[in-house]
Formats: C-alpha cells, structure tokens, sequence
C-alpha cells in the first residue's frame, strides 16, 4: 500500500531535519578539527551514538545487539568508520561544501556497485549519468589547475565506503531491527577509535566539551530521522531531498568559517547534483512496475 500525502510529507520533512542535522555535525566536527586530532573527533562521534542508544534502548539495546549476521555487520561498520574518518580528515585542508559536493558522488557509485557486485545492468543512461558526474568532481578538485590537493581525494575515499556501507545496508535491512546496525557501527567506531586515543588524545578545554558531545547527539539524531523518513514515505519520493545537504554545508561554511565557495565549486556542486537527480529519475521510471527503488540519496556521515 502505498503511504498517504501526510506520511509522504512528513517522510520529506524528516529526511530535511536529517541532512540539517549531519551537515551540523559535519559543520561542529570542522571546528574541533582545527583544535583536536580527527581521530579524536571521530571517537567522539561514534562513543556519542552509543551512549544515546543506550539510554533510549535501556535494557533493550542488549537484545537489539544480537544478529545471525555479525560478518555482514562487522564489514559494513567498517565502512561506516571508513567515511566518517576520511570525510572528517578531509575537513582540516578543504571548505564544507567541497567537501560535502565531493562526497555526494556516492548515488553515482552505488549505481557502479549495483552493477559491479548486484549484476545489475549499467545501460548507455546510467553510463552517462557516471560520466556525468565525475566531470562535477573533476570541476571541483580541478587537478593539473594549480588548486588540487590530495585532501582532496578523502571525500572520494568516503564516497567509496558509503556506498559499500550502503548496499550493506540493504542487504541487512530486512532482515534485522534497524536499531541493529545502528548499534553495531556505533560500538564498532568507538572501540577501534578508542584503541588510538592514547596516541592521539589530547585535553579537551571546558568550553569545547558540549561541541564534542553535540556530535555524538546530531549524529545519532541525523540516524533516526533518516531511518524514520525511509519508513514513513517511499525512497524516491524523499531522496532527492537529501542534495540539499550541498545547501545547508555552503551556509554553515559561510556563517561558522567564513568559507565562500568559488564559481568551479558552485558549478561542479550543480553537475554532480544534476547527475544525481538524472540517475535517481532513471532509476524511478525503471523500478515504478514492481514498485521497486534503490535509494540512491547521498550521504549523511
């Protein structure tokens, strides 16, 4: 059955909340970078998420650990710590909205990963949307121009792990609880990050505390909202909203850090976004039949 015009818009308005949520922590996470290892930023993160879930699930966060799936889960929160590591990394050399325009090829490469590991058909139009979309990143991190920096190439790399994170996530997503993988990736992020704090670690000054654990709370509450949007609405009728994102991260740069991004920027963001959309609308048209979508929506980290 498909979801009523109120479930579809309040799916809408919960995948917007969610993208204002992780391009806040995205934004929060830019400004202890300068101050803080990403490593540590990043334990931040994940350590967050597990003591939020814990406190909702109460004694069920126990049960909600429990899976006949524990490969599946360890390599897709691997990959999960994978784009939140290197996107954060990234964040100390190049703008938000580099940054975020960058890591919003990964609609692009999940339709390269379909066809790669799922065989599914990758046809002349979704070749071309591929295409497409690497002209928009070439644009943006313009190499052989003078302003290319290897920095750069970390949101790509967080491009990649989200994509195998998130056809991971597909493959799970129906078999388990969704607080599941949930609770896995944060509790796998915070003990591999916790094993290098010693190496990394440095005193965290009183006012910078709340920033750190705002992180952990817009991380998980980004998490939700995005879970809560998919259940609410179909995938293609909210996926598209997520591009916004590429909005909300230029503002943040601009109002918190004084980044203005330049004309290539803007232009590159635009051909990565048209790309997007053009797959996103291929893929509905294929798909509407069996009522079947491959949410290609870009990440939230």
């Amino acid at each position: 059955m498909a979801p009523s015009p109120a479930a579809t818009a309040r799916g809408i308005l919960l995948m917007l909340l969610a993208i204002f949520l992780f391009t806040a922590m995205d934004a929060a996470a830019k400004g202890l970078i300068q101050r803080y290892s990403f490593g540590q930023v990043v334990w931040a993160r994940f350590t967050g998420q597990v003591v939020v879930v814990a406190l909702i699930l109460g004694r069920g966060a126990l049960e909600a650990l429990r899976t006949r799936y524990l490969g599946l889960h360890l390599v897709r929160s691997a990959c999960q710590l994978g784009a939140t590591g290197c996107f954060f990394a990234s964040l100390s050399h190049i703008g938000l909205a580099e940054a975020t325009a960058l890591t919003d090829l990964n609609p692009i490469i999940i339709t390269l990963g379909a066809a790669l590991f799922l065989g599914e058909r990758l046809g002349p139009r979704r070749i071309f949307g591929v295409v497409l979309a690497m002209v928009g990143a070439m644009i943006v991190i313009r190499p052989g121009f003078g302003v290319f920096t290897p920095a750069a190439l970390l949101p790509l790399a967080a491009a990649v792990f989200y994509t195998a994170n998130a056809l991971l996530t597909r493959r799970l997503g129906p078999l388990e609880s969704v607080w599941t993988p949930l609770i896995h990736a944060a509790l796998f992020g915070a003990v591999i990050t916790s094993a290098f704090q010693p190496m990394v670690w440095q005193p965290i000054a009183g006012q910078d505390i709340p920033i750190f654990l705002l992180i952990g709370c817009l991380g998980t509450g980004a998490q939700l909202c995005l879970i809560r949007a998919f259940t609410l609405a179909e995938a293609g009728a909210v996926a598209p909203f997520a591009y916004i994102g590429i909005l909300f991260a230029t503002g943040w740069g601009i109002v918190l850090y004084g980044e203005w991004p330049d004309t290539a920027t803007v232009i590159g963001a635009l051909v990565i976004v048209a790309a997007g959309l053009y797959v996103w609308h291929r893929e509905t048209r294929a798909r509407r039949p069996d009522d079947r979508i491959d949410d290609p929506s870009p990440r939230p980290l």
